[in-house]
């Protein structure tokens, strides 16, 4: 009989056979096997309640599960592991991050963070996973909303100015037979999805993509991208492919790799180097606060999970009518949100564990490219 694992089964086991550093002292592995145990025991919970009490039995089933991140994580490569703060910087400590405004409507709830060398949880996780902060700037919730792939048809504030992830496909690696058979090649290529409907429609196509892209640190250098020819073939535009519905669409897009001609292996490793992983799959997730690094799913999650528990909490009347299927357009979406986390932060936890518990699997985030450029070249591929 077959038996699927779960994303708890598969975290659990993790305590007898302890990842990266949790296993390094006895305090790092008591915190580790505790704060997992704490965080099924949240989400358990979760399930059996509604949504007038579920976020705030959801994030602290993520606080939990960031503390058994924290205790397995192992220091990036070329740096000390108490080179920025001490020995002691895997234990987290309070929030590390603020609500503000949670009286008024949804929208307009913000959210501000402390400033690095402060030693909050999500400050010491962002830094961890090389995370933007944004410190007294305050970003609105819509904003960080709009950093999960589950809120695509879900939006809270303006529909169109919305920045949501790219979903990056790793098929079409193999470009040819001959790669196949183990010959180089200079060049990635892959379809990125999720162009809204306003860059589809634009009268500048090519502007419109260049734009959005530049909110993406890890797909601004592209090389070019694939384009169709129009006006009887004067000109050019980049060849966007609409999904069924015409909200959103899929464009090829081109980089050369660093080092020069490459295997599959070789372009792989580059496309994830330049990609966040997501429940098995790469995305590229927006930039925050002018920061020049693009927002770790998990981190956003934890800044909306955060702000939705702290409403519940402090706002009950507030989150009462947030939550009113019969008076609130945000009610469905906010269900939707909490049914989903509980789905998909053990997946998330299990994937951030085996990247902070493995410097192999933490490539920084890379944005330097040979020969880049913003706008498309003539670059013919198969």
């Amino acid at each position: 009989m077959y038996y699927e694992r779960t994303a708890w089964d598969i975290l659990r086991a993790t305590r007898s056979a302890l990842p990266g550093s949790a296993g390094s002292t006895p305090e790092r592995r008591a915190v580790y096997v505790s704060a997992l145990e704490q965080a099924e025991q949240f989400f358990k919970a979760a399930r059996t309640v509604g949504p007038a009490t579920q976020p705030v039995l959801i994030f602290y089933g993520l606080s939990q599960a960031g503390r058994a991140i924290a205790a397995a994580a192992t220091a990036p490569p070329g740096k000390n592991a108490d080179a920025e703060d001490s020995v002691d910087e895997w234990k987290l400590k309070g929030h590390g991050i603020q609500t503000l405004d949670e009286e008024g409507p949804l929208p307009a709830v913000v959210m501000k963070t402390d400033v690095r060398k402060k030693s909050g949880s999500f400050v010491r996780l962002s830094r961890l996973l090389g995370s933007p902060l944004w410190g007294n700037n305050p970003l609105p919730l819509s904003r960080l909303w709009d950093c999960l792939p589950c809120n695509y048809d879900d939006p809270i504030a303006d529909p169109d100015s919305r920045i949501m992830p790219l979903l990056v496909e790793e098929r079409h690696l193999v470009s040819n037979h001959r790669e196949m058979q183990g010959e180089s090649h200079a060049m990635l290529w892959a379809p990125v999805v999720n162009f809204p409907a306003r860059v589809t429609t634009a009268q500048d196509t090519a502007g419109a993509v260049t734009d959005y892209i530049a909110h993406f640190p890890g797909g601004r250098d592209h090389h070019s991208y694939r384009r169709r020819s129009t006006n009887g073939g004067q000109s050019q535009c980049p060849d966007l492919h609409v999904h069924v519905g015409g909200q959103w669409s899929e464009l090829t897009m081109n980089w050369m790799l660093p080092g020069g001609p490459g295997t599959l292996a070789d372009r792989q490793h580059y496309l994830r180097s330049i990609t966040r992983p997501y429940s098995g799959t790469r995305y590229f997730f927006p930039a925050l606060g002018g920061s020049a690094t693009s927002v770790h799913p998990l981190m956003a999650w934890w800044a909306v999970l955060h702000t939705l528990s702290t409403i519940s909490r402090y706002q009950p009347a507030e989150w009462g009518c947030h939550i009113d299927v019969d008076r609130s357009q945000h009610a469905v979406p906010i269900e939707r949100l909490l049914t989903e986390s509980i789905r998909i932060l053990p997946q998330l936890v299990a994937e951030t564990i085996g990247e902070v518990s493995d410097p192999q699997r933490r490539p920084p985030q890379r944005s330097a490219q040979p020969e880049a450029s913003g706008a498309a070249h003539d670059i013919g591929f198969v």
